[in-house]
């Protein structure tokens, strides 16, 4: 699919499953949709024609009163029957800490403020890269009484960060640059409906929990087809160089520098369908203001909550699963096993102690950094990615940065950013990008190092990763015409 998306409207037809594969639910909204775009946007291309219906998605709100693209926004929002009791938010609300407000929008402080006044609030903080999401935002992170917020979680349920080290000379990856670049290509496949033409047999794929209710059992199928297998958007599967400057007794890895393996990517089709499936049934037992309904809870001693919190864990184990198969893959093809590896959910909720008392910490776009704990936070396709390990503070609700954070939507970036430009970028940083479109370039983010120096206090940095050799979904964009 990434090499149609410079199509203009007029030359292809949009299809259902590409909207179900963005998360649009199964109802009218698909056929509206699909009708709004094509008589309206015949002269947009595909790539920006996907970047509105993905905007419109996210917050439909927004969308509401816009003369054409507001019938989608009616169709996305939750629907009050007359006379239906609507919960009250908290005038006031919990308060909450943000870190790094000079580099956070308005709209994630106002997402963080409508959070804050839910009846279950216990508390909340928002990271240096957080940015308007989808109910919560994304870079927040918040605390809840016994409930859990499926879109607090976000529909990309487990999407993850996994770090290998090898002890490999780094030197290698400009050497055998044409060998590591074919390998990228052949341990994965990206977009949003993906699926490999092989599937591969893992232990995820016996669990119980696929037979533990009609949903799961439905999506077992798809989940083995796309084991292994990686996103659209941000997501990508990269070689680079790490440096490590001094040992660390957590990561135990010596310092030097070591050739490296990092990968994003999430639940696939598996954690959208959870999401999207017990967000509406949130939706309907719970009626919320407008600017809330996307922050309906599920209770932990409800039906409903105990099965979705059964089907989030199984959705992040799968997540792990998937990134451990192409690791293995090109493990393998490496001849060479890992000394080290690091990895880490940033959309997950889990159960933890807060001030004495058990919560539910929901991190949409948050990496754990409780004492100790390691993670990886990357910044672009041309910035350093940064290992991590937390320093557990309270006030952060144990929790740091999930990467830089965007600075410029996708549409704005399709508009300003050009090809030439992000080819000059690419090979000032000495990178090889195979796939990814524009909206991903690196102008498109916040300063890595800006978003690092202003949480200092919840993380310390023990390693960095310097990409070089990118792997995404999209345009087949690079430093020379044989990379594609």
């Amino acid at each position: 699919m990434g090499e149609c998306k410079n199509r203009i409207m007029a030359n292809f037809k949009l299809k259902g499953k590409q909207l179900r594969a963005l998360g649009y639910p199964q109802s009218p909204v698909i056929s509206v949709a699909m009708n709004i775009m094509e008589r309206n946007y015949k002269h947009s291309t595909e790539e920006e024609v996907i970047s509105i219906l993905k905007a419109i998605l996210a917050n439909p709100e927004e969308y509401k009163n816009d003369p054409v693209l507001g019938a989608i926004a009616f169709k996305l929002l939750p629907k009050v029957k007359p006379n239906e009791l609507i919960i009250d938010l908290d005038p006031s609300g919990i308060p909450y800490n943000v870190f790094g407000r000079e580099f956070i929008e308005e709209g994630a402080i106002t997402q963080m403020e409508t959070a804050s006044r839910l009846p279950i609030a216990v508390a909340g903080a928002l990271m240096p890269d957080a940015h308007s999401g989808y109910g919560l935002p994304i870079g927040g992170v918040f605390a809840t009484e016994n409930a859990v917020i499926p879109y607090g979680v976000g529909v990309d349920i487990g999407c993850r960060m996994c770090l290998s080290i090898f002890d490999i000379d780094p030197k290698d990856i400009i050497k055998k640059e044409q060998f590591f670049a074919r390998e990228l290509n052949e341990a994965t496949v990206f977009g949003s409906g993906g699926q490999l033409e092989d599937p591969v047999d893992h232990e995820i794929l016996e669990r119980a929990e696929f037979n533990s209710t009609p949903l799961l059992k439905g999506l077992q199928g798809k989940a083995w087809k796309q084991l292994g297998t990686s996103g659209s958007g941000n997501h990508f599967v990269e070689f680079g160089i790490v440096e490590i400057s001094a040992g660390d007794p957590i990561l135990k890895v010596d310092a030097g520098s070591y050739l490296a393996l990092l990968s994003h990517s999430g639940s696939r089709g598996l954690g959208a369908n959870i999401a999207n499936h017990f967000t509406k049934l949130a939706m309907e037992k719970r009626k919320l203001p407008s600017e809330a309904a996307h922050l309906a809870w599920l209770g932990l001693d409800e039906e409903e909550g105990i099965e979705y919190w059964i089907a989030m864990n199984l959705a992040g184990d799968y997540a792990s699963a998937c990134h451990h198969v192409i690791h293995e893959k090109i493990e393998k093809q490496l001849g060479r096993k890992n000394i080290a590896r690091v990895e880490n959910h940033h959309n997950f909720a889990w159960k933890e102690i807060l001030e004495g008392k058990e919560v539910i910490v929901h991190r949409k776009g948050a990496t754990p950094a409780g004492k100790n704990v390691l993670g990886i936070i990357p910044g672009s396709m041309t910035a350093p990615g940064f290992i991590v390990k937390g320093l557990g503070q309270e006030a952060s609700l144990f929790s740091a940065s999930h990467g830089a954070g965007r600075k410029m939507s996708r549409t704005a970036a399709l508009k300003s950013i050009s090809h030439e430009w992000l080819q000059e970028n690419l090979a000032k940083h000495g990178v090889k990008l195979l796939g990814g479109g524009l909206d991903e370039a690196p102008h498109a983010y916040k300063d890595i190092e800006l978003v690092m120096k202003s949480q200092k206090h919840l993380v310390e940095t023990i390693g960095k990763f310097y990409p070089r050799i990118v792997k995404m979904d999209g345009g087949k964009v690079g430093r020379r015409k044989s990379e594609g």
